[in-house]
This record gives structure tokens, sequence and C-alpha cells, in this order.
């Protein structure tokens, strides 16, 4: 028992330093930014959003520097099924969402086909150093269209700009440079002790690392989501709450497991087999389901919102049900086969076809 408590306190150790890290990356890189005369607009569009997804590239490159391969790959499917699920069914839960059109026109399809696309890419059981490059490259090709394109919508875009003030003092440079320095090294402490206490955790409960990546690492990494969205809710600030979320599972995507691609060893990215069988689909479902709940009404409500965060519940059980009640696992996947999937393809039917109805409607006045 001492052991698993250390391994645990690891884990909250190594999740505090990576939420601490993340702000204080976030801080100083903003603010050097802003004192090299760069756009706010650029700066809120790239650098605040590889911020909150610092702690996941940190985790997930470390892992695989320490042979952790699974751990890499499940923390980003994880943080992508939280990020959908958990942190867009939370805001939604505080205050009802509006959605951007660009972001049922762009985004959301965009997000969409690079998930499709990182199945496809690990449907062989590896990810390759290549297939990292090319998402590397897709990344970069995104952020520059990103840049070009949100100019053309002038609604919301002050929102993109971070709240972040220069400092007045005259050694401003010093102080952002060294809250930049302080938050790469909180984030490289951080993730290797999660790694460390999570691959010890798993070890322990006899359970893989990559149900402790899905699970407990993916939740802890995607903190800086959660709070950064769920605060933009309670300010009434729905377009951002809902734009960091589909930012930061692009990121997630094409930074985060483009690096660890790269970095890994010239045989690639190992992949296990569950991972491209179950949760690899579920992340391109929930992803699925985002674009007729986006089109309800223009909004995600709180009734939708629920269902997303009662999903990942339910995701959540059959994590743990193999270990804690293996007797009741297959009677609980046939609740969710023959109840809970069927009730939700209706519901998704049911959005889809009312807004079709609504847009013909709209064309034929």
């Amino acid at each position: 028992m001492p052991s698993f408590l250390l391994s645990a306190l690891e884990v909250l150790i190594g999740i505090g330093l990576l939420f601490g890290g993340g702000e204080l990356f976030v801080k100083g890189s903003v603010a050097l930014s802003l004192i090299l005369g760069i756009p706010q607009l650029v700066i809120g569009l790239t650098v605040v959003s590889l911020g909150t997804s610092a702690p996941e590239l940190f985790v997930s490159v470390s892992s695989v520097l320490k042979g952790s391969d699974a751990l890499a790959v499940s923390n980003v499917i994880g943080s992508n099924i939280f990020n959908v699920l958990v942190v867009l069914g939370g805001s939604a839960l505080i205050l009802p969402l509006k959605v951007e059109s660009r972001l049922v026109r762009r985004d959301v399809p965009l997000l969409i086909a690079v998930s499709t696309s990182v199945w496809g890419m690990a449907s062989a059981g590896k990810v390759t150093w290549q297939a990292g490059l090319a998402l590397l490259i897709a990344l970069i090709i995104n952020t520059i269209w990103e840049i070009r394109t949100v100019r053309e919508e002038p609604d919301g875009v002050e929102n993109a700009e971070p709240e972040i003030q220069i400092p007045s003092s005259s050694n401003r440079f010093i102080k952002a440079f060294i809250s930049l320095l302080a938050g790469i090294f909180l984030l490289t402490i951080g993730s290797n002790v999660l790694v460390k206490g999570a691959s010890a955790a798993a070890l322990y409960l006899g359970v893989s690392e990559a149900v402790i990546g899905l699970t407990i690492v993916s939740a802890g990494t995607s903190m800086p989501e959660l709070i950064t969205s769920l605060v933009a809710a309670f300010k009434g600030q729905t377009d951002l709450a809902i734009g960091n979320v589909v930012g930061s599972s692009l990121l997630n995507q094409l930074l985060v497991l483009g690096s660890a691609a790269i970095v890994s060893s010239g045989s690639g990215l190992v992949v296990e087999r569950l991972l491209i069988q179950r949760d690899l689909p579920l992340m391109i479902l929930t992803t699925l389901a985002c674009m007729p709940i986006f089109w309800t009404n223009g909004r995600i409500s709180r009734q939708e919102g629920g269902i997303l965060i009662g999903i990942y519940v339910f995701y959540l059980i059959d994590q743990v049900l193999p270990k804690t009640l293996p007797f009741w696992q297959d009677e609980f996947r046939l609740i969710i086969l023959c109840l809970v999937l069927p009730i939700l393809m209706i519901l998704i039917t049911y959005q889809t076809m009312r807004y079709w109805i609504k847009v013909k409607r709209s064309h034929t006045e």
C-alpha cells in the first residue's frame, strides 16, 4: 500500500507541476511575444493554444523517451475524448454555448479529418516518424491558414487576444524570459514525475499503461483546457470556450502525437491494438457528435452538455470494470450497445434532421 500511495502522490505532484508550468509558460511566452511586437491575434491563435497543450506535449515526449509508447499515445487519445466530453460538456452546463458558424464550416470538419487520418496512420500498429513529420507540416500549414482566414471573421476576434499586459518595468524582457524558462523547467520535471507515478500505479493496479493514460494522465494534462474553458464560460465568452476545445484537440494530434512519433525510435511509435479498435474510433465518434450538436439552434444546450458528461462517465466505467467488477463487464457493454448507443444515434439523427429542415425552410422563404 505505501508504494501505491507514493505512486498516487507522484501523479498528483506531477499534475500540479504541469499546471503551474503551463501557466508560467503561457505568461512568459505571451509577454515575450508582446515585447517583440507580435500581434495579439497571432499570439492568441498560436502561443496561448500551445501553452494549454504543453502538458500533453511534455508528458507524451517524456513517455516515449522512457519507452512508454502506450502512455504517450493514450494520453493524446484520452485528452481529446476528455476535451469534447468533459471540457465542452462542463462549459455547456455552466452556460449554453453559442457556436460561431466558422467552427461548423471549418474547424470541426478539419478536426474530424485529422482524427480520421490519425486513425488511418495508426491502423498498422505504429505511427512512423514520417507520419509524425507529416502531422507537424500539417500543423504549420493550418496555423498559417488560421491566421490568414481569421482576419476575415471580424466577430469575436477580440476574444482571441490574451488578457496579459506587458510589464511596465525596464527589465520586463528578463522577467518574461525567466517566466518562460521556469515554465519549461516545471513542465519537464512535472512530466517526468507524472510518467513515473503513472507507470508505477499501472503496475500496482495490474492495468496497462494505456488505461492509466486514457484516464488519470489525460484528465490531469487536460486541466489547463478545462480551467480555461470553464472560466471563459463563466465570463460569457462561449466562443472562446468552444474554440479552446477544438484548437487543443487539433494540437494534441498534430503537435503532440507528431512530436512523439519523431522522437521515437526508428521503428516508430507503437500503438496498442485495443487503442486502434476501441479508443481511436471513440475519439472520432465524439468529434463527429459535435457537428449535429453544434447545429441545434446554433448553440450547445445544458442538456447536450449533460449528455456529453454522461457519455464520459460510461467510458470511465468501461475502463475500470475489467479489474474491479469483471463479472459485470459483459452486461455493462450489452447495455451500452443495446440501449445507450441507439438512444444517442436517435438523438443525433433527430438533431441533424431538424437542422437541415430549418436550413431548407430558410432558403425557401
